[in-house]
């Protein structure tokens, strides 16, 4: 089964979830705040996405925004963006997809009738 990981009021991962409804497409879905991905957890599903890692970064995000990540990733290890991701739900790109093999980012539907259809 799919792991639907969102924000409940984030509109991309409402169109996503209607997407998975509308498909008939069964998953269990995580609220990304109340249930924040761990370090090992993002970094098993950024291995698997086989995206940089700085697109996991919700960029639009106020919080992305106030902490001024934009200049300050470029000089961060992998290992303290991970902890960083990890910190806070907010910071994360949503919706996350995965099966525990592949993973989506974002909701581009071409990509989940390939993915996930």
């Amino acid at each position: 089964m799919l792991q639907f990981i969102h924000y409940p009021r984030c509109t991309t991962c409402k169109k996503a979830q209607k997407w998975l409804d509308e498909n008939g497409i069964k998953y269990e879905a995580l609220h990304i705040v109340e249930q924040t991905p761990t370090k090992e957890q993002l970094k098993s599903l950024w291995e698997k996405s086989g995206l940089p890692l700085k697109k996991f970064f919700n960029t639009s995000g106020m919080k992305y925004k106030s902490l001024g990540l934009k200049d300050k990733l470029t000089t961060m290890t992998e290992d303290e963006q991970l902890e960083l991701l990890a910190s806070d739900g907010m910071l994360i790109k949503r919706p996350i997809v995965t099966d525990g093999q592949k993973v989506t980012l974002g909701f581009k539907e071409q990509e989940f009738i390939e993915s996930w259809k």
